[in-house]
């Protein structure tokens, strides 16, 4: 019974962890990645050290302290304002938009296994937690025969994508496999990590959603509106970085349909990318640029007033050649905002929303669908009500920072 207490007193000792990603927030009010952010912070407070290895990009600082995290950022290519492999659209879209960008992938691994050895030794680390399996996952699967530490895995979905390379297939099994703990964040991320191995370390562990940040405002519970708010409540809601797999040209194309029966709605588009050209000309096309709004990226910490401001959230994203929706953590925090939401059926969405109760799940792809879903979000308060009010619930109990910050801090806990 003692050795048992000392045991459970052993694991709750905070871990001096090193985080290994290939995105993270390069300076204040960065929005990128803000999730592995977030997920740090929360594990600071359970009283592990948390070490932050990211790629440098040009303005970032090399070594900056905030908070309780210590970040590190290693360069990869000079000069340095050619570092273009991260950041932005993501590794793999800029590779398809820059093939040339292909001679910086072994840099950029090379560069982060010299960097993750200096600072193990430096730091004295005991846990290597790598997000995504390739490069981050590889380059702590090599420190674990080196430098024999014990690592996690986190997979996030578009790091299954490479899977469909053989030439890859070999060194994901090894990594997934000899991983000490491998975490996803959703059931669709399992089922494609279960399709590459069949690891029993798979456990699911989704990203989460900071409920300080992300909270509805009165109006949420009052369904005594005045007239005068009909407008707000037309509002429809659309956030994310602008690439196909989102599906915003569907939202676009729905939108004459939702006109028809709604015909003061709008339309706002929060994010950027490379779709951002081609959906403005769909607006015209549609003939409903005076009904639709881009209002390109927004900073984290001004969003939640657009959800708020919102009736209905809408993530139409799709299945684009193999890839889709991992989780879709916008959809948690329009649900923490008590904004009622739609999704499609492709994913980790599901993982989400349970159709009818939480939210409405509409067929990929399907423009009519979706409209009619959005229809009867902005012409039914008490549907609306309902779905917003049980979806704030499920954020509450499933998807707090508190409750995944828990749960990854015993999976520390519980190594050697």
């Amino acid at each position: 019974m003692l050795n048992g207490l000392i045991r459970k007193m052993g694991n709750r000792k905070g871990k001096k962890v090193l985080i290994l990603t290939t995105s993270f927030p390069r300076w204040q009010g960065d929005a990128v990645t803000p999730f592995v952010y977030e997920l740090c912070e929360r594990l600071s407070t359970k009283g592990h050290k948390i070490i932050i290895l990211a790629p440098h990009d040009n303005g970032a600082k090399r070594k900056e302290v905030i908070g309780q995290l210590t970040i590190y950022r290693f360069r990869y290519f000079w000069p340095q304002r050619n570092q273009k492999l991260c950041y932005r659209e993501g590794i793999l879209p800029n590779l398809r938009r820059n093939p040339w960008l292909w001679i910086q992938v072994p840099l950029l691994f090379l560069s982060q296994l010299v960097n993750t050895v200096i600072i193990h030794r430096k730091e004295k680390i005991d846990i290597i937690h790598s997000h995504w399996v390739i490069p981050s996952g590889v380059t702590a699967w090599v420190c674990q025969k080196l430098l024999k530490k014990p690592f996690i895995v986190t997979v996030h979905g578009s790091d299954i994508l490479p899977s469909k390379m053989r030439s890859l297939e070999y060194l994901l099994k090894r990594v997934l496999n000899d991983s000490n703990a491998c975490t996803v964040n959703s059931k669709a991320t399992a089922g494609a990590v279960q399709d590459i191995t069949r690891t029993e370390k798979l456990e699911v562990i989704p990203m989460g959603v900071d409920l300080n940040v992300f909270h509805p405002v009165v109006r949420v519970s009052n369904l005594d509106r005045k007239k005068s708010d009909k407008v707000k409540e037309h509002l429809i809601l659309g956030v994310g970085r602008l690439i196909l797999l989102k599906g915003i040209n569907y939202l676009i194309e729905a939108m004459p349909l939702v006109l028809e029966s709604v015909p003061d709605a709008r339309l706002i588009i929060c994010g950027d990318g490379p779709e951002r050209k081609n959906l403005e000309e769909l607006t015209s096309i549609m003939h409903v640029t005076q009904n639709v709004s881009f209002k390109g990226n927004i900073p984290h910490e001004r969003l939640p007033d657009y959800y708020r401001d919102s009736a209905v959230f809408v993530l139409p994203s799709i299945v684009d050649n193999g890839a889709t929706e991992a989780l879709g953590v916008v959809l948690l925090e329009a649900m923490a905002c008590g904004t009622a939401i739609v999704g499609s059926n492709v994913g980790g969405i599901p993982d989400i929303i349970i159709n009818g109760e939480n939210g409405l799940l509409v067929e990929q792809k399907n423009a009519q669908d979706l409209a009619h879903k959005i229809i009867a979000l902005l012409l039914n308060d008490e549907l609306r009500y309902k779905l917003s009010k049980n979806g704030l619930e499920t954020v509450r109990e499933r998807f707090s920072w508190e409750a995944i910050g828990e749960r990854f801090s015993k999976l520390y806990g519980g190594l050697p």
